[in-house]
């Protein structure tokens, strides 16, 4: 079964091929119905890649930064190039595949009611992904199907990931410079998250809290190798890091799972919200990366259901530990690149109260 922000994807791109075929029934009628999906699906695809930055990143990124007037104008024209190219695309091939009777050059010209067809759809289509992006693909996939309009009993996997120093980043830059810092943090996880089928379901403050349904993210430990996959980003990027903001970041991460109550909650504004022991102890394991000195924590109970680590990745067991608000204490363990202690060294145990 393919994950769901596949599924999402080829939707949209069967709604933009469906839209070219509900042009031809409305504009040109006697048009091979394959011609005008073809028309749609090429135009989909072309707008879709520009605004992904698939295609021309450097253009979207720059436009992005624009100030709110001259955005509105760059984002606009963009899509009309987009859409310029995609029906060109859209003509060769229909034209090649003997779809249309008329000329190549008639083919692939964009005519101003095609473009205003085309603005419209895009328009519609775009809205749909902004409000996907906002509330992320997941939680849009469970309002849209009321999954969780119910409260519903289920095991997920917690990722919380804390950016280190970010306080006295905003006591020497600023507030509003420290906040473009965390939304730079925040995008570079995006893509190792959805890499590894998981869900960036909250931010607050500075964490943010990545879930799994407990099934997909043990298998291939992708919950781990999200994990690494972020660091090896951030790593790879490290000198670009240095010349935007002047210090590379540094996250803390508590891994854990077990069973929650997830339900829809709220009445003028909704979200998805896990109530359960599980919530509480990732918050706790993460807190517990400072006093321990480490990076990187994740509870026994995770790791002995994992049915492998990454390669490269061993655990170093660092003891039993207390957390507040809990009454059993929970054994912990680092996760770290070869070179580590290995795993059959064993520390002896330690009760501490985590903060």
């Amino acid at each position: 079964m393919l994950p769901h922000h596949r599924w999402f994807w080829l939707l949209i791109l069967l709604a933009a091929g469906g839209a070219g075929l509900l042009y031809n029934v409305i504009f040109a009628g006697g048009a091979s119905p394959a011609a005008g999906f073809t028309y749609g699906l090429c135009v989909g695809i072309s707008a879709l890649a520009f605004d992904r930055g698939v295609l021309l990143a450097g253009v979207q990124s720059r436009i992005r930064r624009l100030p709110a007037g001259l955005y509105v104008v760059a984002a606009e024209l963009s899509y009309v190039a987009m859409i310029v190219v995609g029906n060109a695309l859209g003509g060769f091939v229909v034209w090649l595949l003997g779809l249309t009777g008329d000329s190549l050059e008639e083919a692939v010209r964009t005519t101003p009611r095609v473009l205003a067809y085309a603005l419209a759809v895009s328009a519609l289509l775009v809205f749909v992904i902004r409000m996907r992006d906002l509330i992320g693909g997941e939680v849009f996939i469970n309002f849209l199907v009321g999954r969780y309009h119910r409260p519903v009993e289920e095991e997920r996997i917690f990722l919380f990931l804390d950016v280190v120093g970010s306080t006295a980043f905003a006591e020497t830059h600023g507030d509003l410079r420290a906040q473009e810092y965390l939304s730079a943090v925040f995008a570079t996880l995006a893509e190792p998250v959805r890499r590894f089928y998981g869900s960036t379901d909250d931010y607050i403050g500075d964490l943010a809290m990545i879930t799994w349904p407990m099934e997909r993210g043990l298998k291939d430990a992708r919950c781990v190798e999200c994990l690494f996959a972020v660091r090896e980003r951030i790593e790879a990027e490290a000198e670009a890091w240095e010349a935007r903001f002047g210090t590379v970041p540094r996250l803390r991460a508590g891994l854990h799972g077990g069973p929650v109550v997830t339900a829809e909650v709220g009445v003028d504004r909704h979200k998805i919200a896990y109530f359960g022991d599980a919530v509480n102890v990732v918050a706790r394991v993460e807190a517990l990366c400072r006093p321990l000195g480490v990076d990187t924590l994740i509870s026994e109970d995770l790791l002995a259901r994992l049915p492998r680590l990454p390669e490269g990745v061993v655990v170093r067991p660092l003891g039993t530990h207390a957390l507040r608000g809990r009454g059993q204490p929970l054994s912990v363990a680092t996760l770290e690149r070869d070179g580590a202690r290995p795993l059959t060294e064993d520390p002896a145990p330690r009760i501490a109260a985590a903060p």
